[in-house]
């Protein structure tokens, strides 16, 4: 076999370690095995050459989770319209506008997620900051 001469910045020489599990591990071999590929070069494919979802912002995240808490405020409120109408009460609310406005908290759930992720002008500039945004974790 004839070594090649390669840029010493190509030379792969540093290790990094990673923790599986027995499943993971054997996923990881059958991967691999499919792909006719060392573990290591499908990790190095998967792990650096496919984009990464983009991040979403603080105030986006804080945004997205207070609608999720109105919407289940609003679907409280949908049960228990429902609930009097069938025992023959008068319902706390009008049910096809509860829905309606259900409806529209879900979509504006979506344009955060999606709008995030499409902005790239804004996201650059959030960048910059690094502590603008923290998963939460708990």
């Amino acid at each position: 076999m004839v070594n090649r001469k390669q840029s010493k910045r190509l030379v792969r020489k540093h290790l990094f370690s990673l923790r599986l599990s027995e499943i993971e591990l054997d996923l990881l071999r059958l991967k691999s095995a499919d792909a006719g590929m060392s573990a290591s070069e499908l990790m190095r494919r998967n792990g650096l050459l496919r984009p990464l979802p983009k991040r979403l912002s603080k105030i986006s995240l804080k945004a997205y989770w207070e609608l999720g808490q109105i919407g289940n405020n609003l679907n409280q409120l949908v049960k228990a319209t429902n609930t009097a109408i069938k025992m023959g009460r008068t319902p706390p609310a009008n049910p096809e506008l509860l829905e309606e406005l259900l409806e529209v908290l879900h979509q504006c759930r979506r344009d955060i997620a999606q709008v995030e992720t499409e902005d790239n002008d804004w996201e650059e500039e959030e960048e910059d900051n690094e502590d603008d945004w923290q998963a939460d974790e708990g």
